[in-house]
């Protein structure tokens, strides 16, 4: 199938020169590069919705950006031996 492309110029003179030192048509390489490029990327990631219980946001005096506090929310100051 043909189609028109814009490509920059360095990476056309690139393919060219890739082309020629291995024997094969521009067409060709552009289509292998093209074909490992779409192989690479990675499927879109499905997004789930996670359930929330609602209510107000974060419990007073709970520091998202401590594990501790975070831990102390959950299962009550004082825990010996914790290692944060």
């Amino acid at each position: 199938m043909r189609t028109t492309v814009s490509i920059a110029d360095p990476i056309l003179t690139q393919a060219k020169d890739l082309a020629r030192d291995r024997g094969q048509s521009l067409g060709q390489v552009i289509e292998q590069a093209l074909r490992r490029e779409l192989m690479a990327t990675p499927a879109p990631v499905k997004r789930i919705e996670l359930p929330t219980a609602g209510g107000g946001g974060v419990m007073p005096g709970v520091d998202l950006t401590s594990n501790r506090s975070m831990y102390e929310a959950m299962e009550g100051p004082g825990i010996p031996n914790v290692a944060f």
